[in-house]
């Protein structure tokens, strides 16, 4: 479905494995046209729609259950359209890049989380709702570690070196708040401006 059909700049689609509505709404403020595509959407059907740029989207469960959306987001990856991910979305960006996931003892859960941006030195007080996580050990070479929890040094964000991808396992998205990490959409759209204009 189409969220919004107002005139904007840039078509994004977002994959959904549970998306919010705050999300999609913070992509059409960013003059973004979104249209949303069911989990199974084949890699084809998501290449035919032209996107300047892919959301994958947050959502419940076991990322590594998922398979169908890790291979999806292989292709993607090889056709240089920007990609952003959040929460569920940023683990199966990390296992399509070839990382691994595994579950927390005790997931991450409410408001008030200390995250630090590595490239700021900032820490960002975020909200998080997550049971899983992607593993810092044996990381693929072409994964950058972006953020890291101050609570027990998880990834909480990661960037690829080969491709436009980016992501975040805590949800910048999140209303009431706190809204340190909304900038992440901004970044996004510097990355599907650049490759527009590259």
């Amino acid at each position: 479905y189409t969220w919004n059909k107002n005139k904007s700049v840039y078509k994004v689609a977002a994959i959904d494995y549970g998306i919010k509505f705050n999300i999609l709404r913070l992509l059409e403020n960013s003059k973004c046209r979104v249209k949303v595509f069911p989990a199974s959407t084949s890699f084809e059907k998501l290449k035919l729609f032209n996107p300047d740029g892919i959301f994958l989207s947050n959502g419940p469960g076991d990322p590594a259950a998922v398979c169908y959306g890790i291979k999806t987001v292989k292709k993607l990856l090889d056709t240089n359209i920007p990609i952003f991910g959040i929460c569920l979305g940023h683990q199966i960006l990390a296992l399509a890049l070839g990382a691994t996931t595994y579950k927390l003892k005790f997931g991450h859960r409410g408001c008030n989380h200390p995250v630090k941006n590595l490239d700021t030195n900032i820490i960002e007080i975020t909200s998080q709702n997550h049971g899983f996580a992607v593993l810092d050990d044996n990381l693929p070479e072409n994964i950058e570690i972006t953020h890291i929890n101050l609570n027990d040094n998880t990834i909480e964000g990661l960037r690829c070196v080969e491709y436009d991808a980016f992501s975040v396992q805590h949800h910048p998205e999140a209303s009431p708040g706190p809204h340190d990490s909304r900038y992440l959409f901004d970044n996004f759209i510097q990355l599907i401006e650049s490759t527009i204009h590259a």
